[in-house]
This record gives C-alpha cells, structure tokens and sequence, in this order.
C-alpha cells in the first residue's frame, strides 16, 4: 500500500562531529542523540553525514566497517520504529565480499529498509579508490510519506547528471550527505544552490563538524528551497542539530512557473558515454 503523500515534512539535521576510527563511539552518539533529540522535536524525518561510524580514517577502515551493514541496522531500525521516525541514515564504511563501499540506507519509520545507495564517485585527492569500491547503482529514488526523494554522498555533488536523473525520475527532494572540507567550503555552498535551482527541488545537507587527520569540516549544513534560496544553516564548525519543515507546495509551483522538464532537448545535449 502507498503511503499517502503529505504536504510537508519535518526533519532534524544531525551535524555531527565523527570520531575517526572509532565506531562504538559514533554509534553511541547517534543512539543517544536519536533517543533525546526525535522525542524533543518530533521531527517526521532525520539526517546523518557521510562515514559517520568510521568517519575518514581510510586507513583504519578493515577495523571499523560494518559487516555488510549488519551494525548500522541494528542500531537504526529499532530506533525508527520505537520513535515512528524516518532515518535518511547519512552514510557508512560497509564492507562486502569484494571491499569496502560507502553506503548509505533509508530506514522507514516502520523500522523497514527501504533503499540502499553506495557512492559512485570517489575522491581523486582522498586516495579513495585505494580504500573503497565505486558503487554501480546510481540515480535510484524512493518515496517517504508519498514522497519521492533521492541521496548522493559529498562528492557526488559535483556531478550534475546524477542530480538530474534523480529530479527526472520526479524526486521533489534530494539529501546530499557529507563529510565536506573548510577549505571548499565555496564550492559547498553553490553547488547546492545550483542543484536546487537547476532541478527545482529542496536540497537537504547533512555535513559533518570537526576534524580529521587536520582536515577541518566545513560544516553548513544547508536547506536550500526549489527557487534556490537558502531556509537555514548550520554552523561552520560546531556540532548541533539543525530542525526545519519543508513545504512541497514550493516544488510544484516551481515546476509549474518554470518547465524546465518538459522544455529540454536532450537530443541535442552531446554527452560523452
């Protein structure tokens, strides 16, 4: 049965600050920011960031990864169904037979895992390609309350095709879940603004706060709206969470001022195969 669409959703942002390599201590954390936060705030949706068990210690991951993601759903199904609460659950080092991914998973309220996702662009400049698998799936949405959603992971960000096969499939709202560094913070912020405009939907960001091997996170965790305004941030280093409603009405009346859709021409579009 499909849920019934609603008009708008209310999300908690978790901007955490990951402790690297150290998995039961992060796991800790989200329980227990889960367990205060949700009955506080009474949210319909929760984000996590990008490698929140294991954070960016890539070369600590054999030690620290999920086992398939046997312990990041063991933690965060019961809580989403004890607290009737959707976990867009951020991402997490997982390991498989053949490596490592950074893989993210949608938890329904119901406790049910409804989508998986591994990232599929890998960071030149991290070395990531040396640690992790390169996801093969990408651009797949799913619906939360009768409402199509997509995700990307950091650096997929910066790959526009991705974003629009997520929007053209009818996604109103796209995560971008992140461990995103101070020193392109720039390009953070109008990536997103561009994704949002471009494609006419929200764009919902969970970076990470703190640091790593000396690399600050940029933090700004951004809520940007379908005409590409900004609804709220969070803060540039500190670890908080950031709560906000959404209201999909926007996304179908930008949609409708401004067809963009229905006025491409991908026929004429060269792209490189």
């Amino acid at each position: 049965m499909l849920a019934e669409r609603v008009k708008g959703l209310k999300y908690l942002i978790y901007q955490m600050d990951v402790e690297p390599a150290n998995p039961e201590k992060n796991r800790q954390k989200v329980k227990d920011w889960i367990e205060k936060q949700v009955p506080l705030h009474q949210p319909d949706t929760i984000i996590l960031p990008e490698m929140w068990n294991t954070g960016y210690a890539l070369d600590q991951l054999d030690d620290g990864a999920d086992d398939d993601g046997k312990e990041t759903l063991e933690l965060l199904q019961p809580l989403a169904k004890k607290h009737g609460v959707h976990i867009i659950g951020g991402s997490v080092a997982n390991r498989r037979n053949d490596g490592i991914y950074n893989s993210s998973m949608i938890i329904r309220n119901d406790g049910e895992l409804i989508h998986e996702y591994d990232k599929v662009h890998l960071v030149p400049m991290l070395d990531e390609h040396k640690f992790l698998q390169g996801g093969q799936a990408g651009g797949a949405i799913f619906e939360l309350d009768g409402i199509k959603m997509g995700l990307v992971i950091c650096y997929d960000l910066r790959f526009p095709e991705l974003m629009r096969s997520i929007a053209l499939q009818g996604a109103e709202v796209i995560h971008v879940v992140a461990q995103w560094p101070e020193s392109r913070r720039t390009h953070w912020r109008y990536l997103q603004h561009a994704r949002a405009i471009e494609n006419e939907c929200y764009v919902i960001s969970a970076n990470s706060a703190g640091i790593c091997n000396d690399t600050q996170f940029a933090g700004e965790s951004l809520v940007i709206e379908p005409n590409g305004d900004l609804v709220v941030e969070g803060s540039p280093k500190k670890e908080e969470t950031i709560q906000f409603t959404i209201d999909l009405d926007k996304v179908k009346d930008m949609r409708e001022r401004i067809p963009v859709f229905s006025d491409r021409v991908p026929n004429l579009y060269k792209m490189d195969q």
